[in-house]
């Protein structure tokens, strides 16, 4: 059996934490295991590669708007099968780099299977038994697949092999309407194929404020079918095509919506069922994710875990976070607490969506204000001609001290971060924002003015009513559409 200093689980941010190591202690023993690519999911088949992609479908969007400002554009083709190959061999070419990068450490044996505890501290790696002294559980997550009768038998494609995809399907249905199924969503019609998102929620994007969810589904209204209150409950063949065949979770109506793919994107799984964190005396919660404490301790001494192991939040910015809390309480001596209270995400579409913070229902009986401001009332949003897009803020009444923000709209996943910065700052007041110019004419002053128009959140019921219906009048049109094409 060898011995290790270190077990690391995952190549993602556990090698920030090891790297650290290796570059303080020259005798340090390390096993790393990897069942994966190596890099971790955001490098191979997450944000990287996702991103890449975006990037031409943000493109495509922008030549779509064309007209609007009296230029004639025509598109001659999009080679789909170039834009994917550039992103995966990309990334895959980086993940190579890294692992050749681990093999030339004499301190590291890299170990590409899957870990399973087989006793304390005890891992089974293929063939081999190896033990560490400490254990980062830094697993990851994989893609939820709902138990769908019929879907494993007509095929389906997740972010796990997204990315090898190499012909454009005509016609696609997203199971699921949060970050991933929008992203993909939105790349696989702006390249153009005819997209219908299902989502058994009442709402799109259900983790953001109502009034954004709302406005998101109005836009992407215009190039794709959004259907949310609609369970999938079957899938079938159909010569050449998949039928997928969903009913509403409100009025009970059934829709069959014929498609070249199915795109899966229902949420992530841990992947606790597979290695076994308990035969080591790990405390998992009922859904296999790791428990930890504020210190990213395990319920087991000399175990700690991070990222989407612990299912909290699910982003590598906050991965990255966490690593380095698991880095000073591990092997600094230190006693670092997690600090979730500023922890920022975005939606890398047209319309962008961006938030930090707490939003309003999380805020129930307490003393709070909010401001809103459109990109219209802006020199800049209206050169853009941005008609509807907003910056949202809310802050504790009493102190201004910033609470949240959220913002749909152009460049929101760069406008958030001035929100970001305050709320990381001593006060977390709004106030320096008062003090501070903002470059004239540019994107920011939405999110300033955002911030200088605070008033009782009732102040804003009809712009969040308005909305509401302009969604509601989208989604009743296109549900009439697709239950006259099921008939």
């Amino acid at each position: 059996m060898k011995q290790y200093d270190i077990i690391a689980f995952g190549t993602g941010s556990a090698m920030n934490i090891v790297s650290e190591l290796l570059g303080q202690r020259p005798r340090l023993r390390v096993a790393v295991i990897e069942n994966g690519p190596v890099g971790g999911i955001c490098l191979t088949r997450g944000c990287i590669p996702s991103k890449m992609i975006l990037y031409p479908a943000e493109i495509m969007h922008s030549i779509r708007r064309a007209k609007d400002f009296w230029i004639d554009v025509e598109v001659k083709g999009v080679d789909f099968s170039k834009i994917m190959s550039w992103a995966y061999d990309e990334v895959m070419g980086e993940s190579r780099m890294i692992e050749e990068n681990i093999r030339r450490d004499p301190r590291i044996d890299l170990y590409r299977t899957t870990g399973e505890f087989v006793d304390e501290y005890t891992v089974k790696v293929g063939d081999e038994i190896i033990k560490g002294e400490k254990i980062l559980l830094c697993t990851g997550s994989r893609p939820l697949v709902p138990n769908i009768p019929g879907l494993e038998e007509a095929g389906y494609v997740t972010n796990e092999n997204f990315f090898t995809l190499r012909k454009l399907p005509p016609r696609v249905a997203v199971i699921g309407g949060s970050y991933i199924g929008l992203e993909f969503g939105f790349f696989l019609a702006m390249m153009g194929s005819h997209v219908t998102i299902l989502e058994m929620l009442p709402r799109i994007a259900p983790l953001e404020e109502p009034e954004v969810s709302y406005l998101l589904e109005s836009d992407l209204s215009e190039f794709m079918d959004v259907v949310p209150s609609h369970r999938v409950v079957e899938v079938r063949r159909k010569g050449e095509s998949k039928v997928v065949v969903a009913e509403g979770t409100e009025d009970h109506d059934t829709l069959e919506v014929e498609v070249d793919e199915i795109v899966v994107a229902a949420g992530r799984k841990s992947n606790s069922d597979i290695t076994k964190p308990e035969r080591t005396g790990v405390k998992t919660d009922e859904n296999g994710w790791i428990i930890v404490n504020e210190y990213l301790e395990t319920t087991k001494p000399n175990i700690w875990a991070c990222g989407d192991a612990i299912g909290k939040h699910m982003f590598k910015h906050v991965a990255n976070y966490e690593s380095q809390v698991v880095y000073y309480n591990a092997f600094r001596g230190q006693r670092v607490k997690v600090d979730y209270h500023a922890v920022p995400h975005a939606i890398f579409i047209q319309p962008e969506v961006a938030a930090v913070g707490a939003k309003e229902e999380e805020l129930r009986g307490k003393e709070y204000v909010v401001g809103y401001y459109l990109y219209k009332d802006t020199a800049k949003g209206l050169a853009m001609k941005d008609e509807h897009h907003f910056a949202k803020v809310i802050a504790e009444e009493e102190t201004g001290r910033l609470l949240g923000t959220h913002i749909i709209g152009p460049y929101a996943s760069s406008m958030i971060h001035e929100s970001i910065v305050l709320m990381n700052t001593r006060e977390q007041s709004v106030f320096p924002a008062y003090r501070s110019m903002h470059v004239h004419p540019a994107v920011n002053e939405v999110l300033e003015r955002a911030m200088f128009s605070l008033a009782p959140p009732e102040q804003w019921d009809d712009l969040k009513e308005h909305l509401k219906e302009h969604a509601m009048e989208a989604r009743e049109r296109t549900l009439r559409r697709l239950l006259r094409s099921s008939k």
